[in-house]
């Protein structure tokens, strides 16, 4: 039996199957879609904000009180989780996303990983907007408190709730309770803390549809 390579030439078939396990064998992989993705877009809009000063941030990736007839204000409740002030700012988030989404991804699907960063961006971006008229925000902190919420639930059987997943909660949400109290600094802490809550919501769901 013989196989075609793409140039047309007939190989053997231990030929073609060496051909096919080389070609599967790629050096560098492009594992994680949806995390990678999602690195990238936030990186070119990094650039863009520092090419324009904090322009195009302010008005397209970062979420704040502005008119409904606004009808970026729309669009915003999504895409603030795109936009960072500065490369500290972005590379704190990203980090974190690479190591913990391609995990995530593995398990549950790049799909259901990317509606699961569009519902908590739409859930911490609506809040923002309702609860705090005089302040903005963007970065993806609360994207990486959801995926870390979700990782938390490795291991997790029907019928119990992973001890992981309580002490990971206690720890996260409650430090983000507490600083949100008594700190004065410009982090968003209820991003942090609504992001925990989406994703413990989110992995219980699937865990149980699995």
């Amino acid at each position: 039996m013989a196989g075609n390579t793409p140039g047309g030439r007939i190989l053997p078939a231990e030929s073609t199957v060496r051909y096919m396990k080389k070609k599967q064998h790629a050096l560098i992989q492009y594992n994680a879609p949806t995390t990678l993705n999602f690195a990238l877009v936030s990186f070119l809009v990094l650039i863009l904000h520092l090419a324009t000063r904090g322009v195009s941030t302010t008005k397209f990736f970062c979420v704040y009180r502005s008119p409904l007839t606004d009808l970026l204000t729309y669009p915003r409740f999504f895409t603030h989780v795109l936009g960072h002030s500065s490369f500290a700012h972005y590379s704190g988030n990203i980090t974190l996303m690479l190591v913990l989404g391609p995990t995530l991804e593995e398990r549950y699907g790049s799909r259901t990983i990317l509606l699961a960063i569009v519902f908590t961006a739409f859930i911490s971006g609506l809040l923002q907007w309702i609860l705090f008229p005089g302040a903005a925000l963007l970065g993806a902190s609360g994207i990486v408190f959801m995926m870390i919420l979700m990782a938390s639930l490795g291991g997790m059987r029907s019928g119990g709730i992973p001890l992981t997943l309580i002490l990971v909660f206690a720890i996260y949400v409650g430090q983000e309770i507490v600083t949100a109290v008594t700190a004065t600094d410009n982090i968003s802490h209820l991003t942090h803390i609504i992001g925990g809550i989406c994703g413990a919501v989110i992995g219980v769901g699937l865990r149980k549809i699995e």
